[in-house]
């Protein structure tokens, strides 16, 4: 695309954003997180990475104006967009009438299991297969993944976008890794599309963010029978920023240094290294060796 063509989109597009948001009575909701998308060329991306077919049902989270919500509909087979917002629900239901195979629900995505949600398809699309896409607000980024990658009915992928910064962490590799990074690596294989700068939105937010995809696993990536008792042992290794895991785990899970050193020592892990070096095989053997300690206390 050229850039006085897409200059010309975008700028129609906040011409239109701006409209809506004058000719319905909204505002972007700081405290929500609103920041609407008005760059083609994003829409495009996002588009492309779901790689829709009208078999598919797709679950967008705060769908906003519906910028987006009309692109999903034109190629999915269905659209259930899930809007926190009384108003702009309202809204959305008058400017998507004309939709026939969207449906807008008001409700909090984080209070309801992705099984309730499909109640109205469940005729169309038996199967319940979905896709998630969705223009995140930034504070729900983290709950949001957790919720949809550990619930009993996943997603075939997620599309997401989220704060630049948090997608590199998201895929970050062992010496970077973080709570975050394991939480979702356990689960799926995440990578990043493409970076967002801030100015592709209205309002404009803070920081760029990035076009991420995750793609749940059939399986986790390593065996673990007992997720919270796992993250509680992941969490006592983070607990202490930048310290030796020895040290960390001893602080994390309350326990002496030299309990902390000798599950360490049966995992074969150094006691020098710190919790962002750690893989995820090597978090599930030390977890091997923490939960039998358990079971024998």
């Amino acid at each position: 695309m050229g850039i006085k063509r897409h200059h010309l989109q975008t700028e129609l597009l906040l011409t239109q954003t701006k409209g809506l948001l004058r000719s319905s009575g909204l505002r972007a909701r700081k405290g929500l997180g609103q920041h609407f998308l008005i760059d083609e060329e994003v829409l495009r991306l996002i588009i492309t990475a779901a790689q829709l077919t009208p078999a598919d049902v797709v679950l967008e989270i705060g769908p906003g104006l519906g910028v987006l919500t009309r692109e999903l509909a034109s190629r999915a087979g269905w659209v259930i967009a899930v809007e926190l917002d009384d108003k702009l629900a309202a809204m959305l239901r008058e400017t998507l009438a004309s939709f026939k195979n969207v449906t807008i629900i008001n409700k909090d995505v984080l209070k309801t299991e992705p099984a309730d949600l499909f109640e109205e398809t469940k005729t169309q699309f038996p199967s319940r297969n979905y896709k998630v896409v969705a223009n995140l607000p930034y504070y729900i980024t983290s709950p949001v993944l957790r919720h949809f990658l550990e619930a009993s009915l996943k997603p075939q992928s997620m599309v997401i976008m989220v704060q630049k910064e948090v997608a590199e962490e998201i895929t970050a590799k062992p010496g970077r890794m973080s709570l975050l990074s394991i939480s979702v690596q356990l689960y799926g294989e995440p990578t990043i599309i493409s970076d967002v700068p801030a100015r592709c939105f209205f309002p404009a937010p803070k920081v760029d963010s990035a076009i991420l995809k995750v793609t749940p696993y059939p399986q986790p990536a390593i065996d673990v029978a007992d997720t919270e008792s796992f993250f509680t042992l992941v969490r006592a290794g983070f607990s202490a920023s930048r310290k030796q895991i020895a040290n960390s785990l001893a602080h994390g899970l309350g326990v002496s240094k030299p309990e902390a050193l000798s599950l360490l020592a049966g995992a074969n892990i150094m006691p020098q290294r710190r919790a962002e070096t750690l893989s995820l095989e090597e978090w599930a053997s030390l977890w091997r060796i923490f939960i039998q300690r358990e079971e024998r206390c």
